[in-house]
């Protein structure tokens, strides 16, 4: 079977009838001319189906530069393969963030009981006043505590312990009279950190309460003095000491009152007279001695007595209503000790009587001293004080403890009665002789 076509390769047999000649391409051919055979003739001449009239395509191929290969081109929108640092540091930080996954959720398990109720809220910010501020009462005990001692003196009776105070660097130490009164003179001293010296008493004064003892130690912490002059009613203050052996005890109330007449002492010994500061704060035996601090870390007192409801011979307990030697007072007597050893006790040069002709009316004078301050200020036996610097005077005791109160050479106002008149004096009290 034909298709009309019978062709050869180039110098084969003819070509069909009605066609070229043998070895003669039609007009066009790639095949040459005159029976050559064109270089474009290659293999299609033995392509069975190849029709040797049908033109052909030539495909140049494209010239390249020369200088070597050509850049390569990157896509930078093309995914890149990680390089191996890269590869490292993710699964670096994936292996970490694993296992802090797996110990907070071990932990979570441990802590919540493996799905147990959790007890409390979320932990938020502490309040303000949880934060122990320096100005916080919390601060305040933190810095005056190292300055407070625990004061033991052995005597016939056994050990009696009271509290104490640093006020010099070199040892000297504040503390009761009747902490000390009865011992051997010498002392134990016990401080904050739970070390303890050997102290020996520089002097005392029963009157006014108050001892001073010396530690063989140096480089202590003196505390920092107040001014009890300047405290009102309702100041908030802090007892610290050794109430009932408890060493750093810290206790807070405010100042329940001022000038309080106090007139103390054991039977058969001195009779102590002093206008005390009162507080709430708890004050209970072991407190003696210790320092009543200010919300500014000041000393302001020495705690020294305390009220009870319990029967003579029993143990008394705090019950709200605790007193305090004003350090204005306290100070003087410690410089008198330690510089005299012995304090100057002050007074207004007359002989206190009973009360006046009604209650509440004043104290009246028995006996004038007539070189004393009050008969250099015109004050007679018979005339009734009414007020000492505008605090009343109700009992003798009154007198005598505002007296105390002040230093020798202090000058106060003392409002009388003489007869039905009143008058007004001016008093620059003095020390006694003794």
């Amino acid at each position: 079977m034909t298709d009309g076509w019978d062709w050869r390769q180039p110098g084969g047999t003819p070509a069909p009838a009605g066609g070229p000649a043998s070895g003669a391409p039609p007009a066009g051919s790639p095949h040459g001319t005159g029976g050559t055979p064109s270089p474009w003739w290659s293999d299609a001449l033995t392509d069975p189906w190849r029709d040797p009239y049908a033109p052909a395509a030539v495909v140049v191929p494209a010239v390249r530069a020369e200088g070597g290969e050509p850049e390569p081109v990157t896509d930078p929108d093309a995914p890149g393969r990680p390089k191996l640092r890269q590869v490292v540091l993710i699964s670096l930080i994936t292996a970490l963030l694993a296992g802090s996954l797996g110990s907070a959720l071990t932990y979570a398990f441990l802590r919540g009981g493996g799905g147990a109720t959790v007890l409390g809220a979320r932990p938020a910010e502490a309040p303000a006043l949880a934060q122990r501020k320096p100005q916080s009462l919390a601060g305040v005990a933190e810095r005056v505590l190292p300055s407070v001692v625990t004061v033991r003196v052995a005597s016939l009776g056994g050990i009696s312990e009271g509290s104490g105070f640093v006020v010099s660097a070199d040892g000297h130490v504040i503390t009761n009279d009747h902490v000390v009164s009865g011992g051997t003179g010498k002392a134990t001293v016990v401080f904050n950190d739970g070390s303890t010296a050997t102290a020996s008493v520089v002097g005392q004064d029963p009157e006014s309460d108050i001892a001073v003892i010396k530690v063989a130690r140096t480089g202590l912490t003196p505390v920092e003095f107040g001014d009890s002059e300047a405290l009102a009613v309702g100041d908030p203050v802090l007892a610290i000491g050794s109430p009932l052996s408890l060493a750093n005890t810290v206790t807070a109330g405010i100042v329940s009152a001022l000038d309080r007449t106090m007139q103390a002492g054991e039977p058969g010994g001195p009779v102590r007279y002093y206008a005390a500061i009162q507080t709430d704060a708890a004050v209970n035996h072991g407190n003696s001695g210790g320092p009543l601090v200010d919300g500014a870390g000041r000393v302001v007192g020495v705690n020294s007595t305390i009220k009870s409801l319990v029967a003579e011979g029993q143990e008394a307990g705090n019950i709200g209503l605790a007193f305090a030697i004003p350090i204005n007072q306290a100070k003087r007597v410690t410089q008198d000790i330690i510089g005299t050893g012995k304090a100057r006790r002050t007074v207004i040069g007359a002989q206190v009587g009973g009360p006046g002709a009604a209650a509440g009316a004043g104290v009246r004078l028995n006996a004038v001293e007539p070189s004393g301050p009050a008969a250099a200020a015109g004050l007679k036996a018979g005339d009734v004080i009414l007020r000492l610097n505008g605090r009343p005077m109700t009992e003798p005791t009154d007198l005598v403890a505002l007296v105390r109160k002040y230093a020798p050479g202090s000058v106060v106002t003392v409002e009388y009665r003489r007869g039905s008149t009143r008058q007004n004096a001016s008093v620059t009290l003095a020390a006694d002789a003794k």
